[in-house]
């Protein structure tokens, strides 16, 4: 990457916004043992780094004369903002593709940053079947494609995030570990390619969810695959196919390197940032610092590390449900089915069982028909996950019949 194109690329950014803090966290570094810093991309004007990509693809493009043609995006949410906003800063008109399953907040946010220049459509469940959509049309209206992240432009812009990293960190200090959250992988290939040569290679980790790990399958085979299916909770980074450029810059790393990071254990880290740090962060935005809690302590203790938080585009009507996948992650909320007899008094030895930091969250009969037992499906919370390990064995003492179904992903998701 020539990094002369990147400083070219970040000095036509300031144009639109300030360099976003690096930002020295006292809690994550006295948790870990560690000098941790956070890259604050959360705090852009669209709240994510995909404006810097989208912006340096619109300005390289309109300097070559593409006026116009009618430009078009493809995005979950964060994209789409940064294009829609690029869109209206140089008066060009701009069409949205957007998964139906977007959160509303996101859509909201786009029509607003895009304004009369922009309107938006919304097709098909996940990323690739949108971004699908958006290539047919860019094909019947002979448009221009602003690809999400496979586009050396858009490449180009995600590194000068890694440009501001090295001016904002302390004179002679350099990384020992940098944690880049990924998705379609442009932002991964734009700053590792940027820091060749100044933060060794093996000292880079990448970061996906369990549930759509595009470039990890892609390092294990040796080449791009898709996946035959993911999972849409880090809508922010659920890709089924990392991007053919990104993944050039990036198959020089080990499959090992990449941190697959579990939905809930997320979910964890947002309540966290949220609760303690006051910092709002998306699914995919708390992608980078999920991974700490994940690798070997000594991997991190005594180093400097620097963790891209990628965006904060969070619909809070979401939260409910990050909660209960945290609680559930931390072990400290379970549910059960419950067979209890009918007869009087039943539900009351059943409550006798509880402890003293037990607590009912959810009681609702399934089936009410049977005449000598009935089932129950209960929600219970503890203060701690250990609590559960005294109360399983009362309930095994007193003859209940009962099934955790916790982590049975069908039973959970079909009735809790």
């Amino acid at each position: 990457m020539d990094k002369s194109e990147v400083g070219a690329a970040l000095e036509a950014v300031r144009e639109l916004f300030p360099a976003t803090p690096l930002q020295l966290n006292e809690h994550l570094s006295k948790l870990y043992d560690a000098t941790i810093y956070l890259k604050r991309e959360d705090l852009t004007p669209v709240r994510s780094y995909k404006v810097r990509g989208a912006y340096n693809f619109f300005r390289k493009a309109i300097a070559s004369g593409k006026t116009d043609r009618i430009f078009v995006c493809a995005s979950a949410g964060n994209h789409a903002q940064g294009f829609a906003f690029a869109c209206r800063h140089f008066g060009v008109k701009g069409v949205v593709f957007m998964p139906v399953t977007t959160p509303q907040q996101k859509i909201d946010k786009t029509r607003v940053f895009g304004g009369a220049f922009i309107s938006i459509r919304l097709v098909g469940d996940i990323f690739d079947q949108c971004y699908k959509a958006a290539q047919d049309y860019v094909e019947e209206v002979q448009g221009a494609m602003v690809p999400p992240f496979d586009h050396e432009d858009i490449m180009e812009g995600q590194a000068t995030v890694a440009a501001e990293i090295l001016e904002q960190l302390p004179e002679g200090v350099v990384p020992d570990l940098i944690i880049l959250p990924v998705g379609g992988g442009g932002l991964s290939a734009g700053v590792t390619s940027y820091l060749a040569g100044t933060v060794a290679k093996e000292n880079f980790v990448f970061a996906e969810p369990t549930g759509a790990p595009s470039l990890k399958r892609a390092l294990e085979k040796g080449e791009v695959v898709t996946l035959p299916k993911v999972d849409n909770f880090v809508d922010g980074a659920a890709v089924a196919r990392i991007g053919a450029l990104p993944f050039e810059a990036l198959k020089q790393f080990s499959a090992e390197q990449v941190m697959l990071v579990p939905e809930n254990a997320i979910c964890c880290t947002m309540t966290d940032m949220l609760n303690i740090e006051g910092v709002v962060l998306e699914p995919a935005g708390a992608l980078a610092i999920a991974a700490l809690d994940l690798m070997e302590p000594d991997t991190i203790r005594g180093k400097t590390v620097v963790a891209v938080v990628s965006g904060g585009n969070f619909d809070f009507e979401r939260l409910p449900d990050v909660k209960e996948r945290a609680m559930r992650y931390r072990g400290v909320k379970k549910y059960f089915i419950l067979r209890l007899p009918q007869r009087p008094g039943a539900l009351r030895d059943f409550l006798n069982l509880l402890g003293p930091e037990d607590d009912i969250a959810r009681f609702e009969y399934l089936k009410k028909s049977a005449r000598n037992f009935g089932s129950i499906l209960i929600g219970i919370e503890t203060s701690s996950r250990e609590n559960f390990t005294g109360l399983i064995e009362r309930f095994d003492a007193a003859g209940l019949g009962f099934e955790d179904i916790t982590e049975n992903e069908i039973l959970a998701n079909l009735i809790i």
